[in-house]
């Protein structure tokens, strides 16, 4: 059963008209719906660790946690730091079903991804979108980590597929639980059901926080033998407390 909405017509519709700042409903005088004055004051990911993509106060150190105990995937790239108003953006694109804006910051993720990969970044063989649970999908209907994942995929002529990696069982939403609590909940959830020897996969996801999805997805790519795991993500959530 395909629960993906059919969308690719009415979220393509924009790029042929005018368009008008889905943030500030201005003209955006752009090639996608956002003005100048919006974009610069977007919550652009600075100085980050660079493994996890976690703000830091200095460019080109490495967290401590990291550091200790480094996770299973290579890099995280991620525009954004989680805050207004792309926290507002992927909220209403995740659960009130406004496509458009995934789209957007689906582009913008595309062209910072493409500015990488001329600057060095290794370009993956496979995209791989953060499965859901088959009870979770029925509930909302979409999966966003697949659609940012095909829409990324037409952008970096990159391959994606969405039944390679899935859920074992349901778990409770990750926004509910500690960090703790978010590493226990995803103890063997996710199976492979395909081979990924000596390639190079990136996960897709929406959002990172703890980074304990992305962990436990790498650790199950790492395994079947996986060469090089990154980690696509439109947000990097700060440390609380972070400025």
């Amino acid at each position: 059963m395909n629960c993906q909405p059919r969308i690719i017509r009415m979220v393509y519709k924009w790029l042929f008209n005018n368009q008008t700042c889905l943030l500030c409903d201005g003209p955006a005088r752009q090639a996608y719906p956002l003005c100048v004055a919006c974009e610069q004051q977007l919550p652009w990911l600075g100085d980050h660790c660079l493994r996890c993509a976690l703000p830091l106060p200095m460019a080109g150190m490495t967290c401590g946690q990291c550091s200790r105990r480094p996770p299973a995937f290579d890099q995280v790239v991620a525009p954004w730091a989680f805050g207004f108003p792309i926290d507002t953006l992927i909220s209403r694109f995740k659960h009130n079903r406004q496509w458009p804006m995934g789209r957007l910051m689906a582009e913008q993720l595309g062209q910072a991804l493409l500015h990488q990969f001329a600057e060095g970044l290794p370009r993956p063989h496979l995209l791989l979108p953060v499965p859901l649970a088959r009870r979770r999908l029925r509930e909302r209907g979409f999966n966003q980590a697949a659609m940012l994942a095909r829409w990324l995929s037409a952008q970096l002529s990159v391959r994606c597929d969405e039944r390679l990696l899935t859920r074992s069982r349901h778990t409770p939403a990750q926004q509910q639980l500690d960090a703790k609590a978010r590493w226990r909940n995803l103890r063997q959830v996710f199976c492979l059901s395909g081979d990924v020897r000596g390639l190079h996969v990136a996960i897709i996801d929406d959002v990172m926080t703890t980074g304990a999805t992305a962990q436990a997805i790498a650790q199950v790519l790492r395994k079947a033998g996986a060469q090089r795991v990154d980690v696509y993500c439109l947000a990097r959530t700060p440390k609380p407390g972070y400025a």
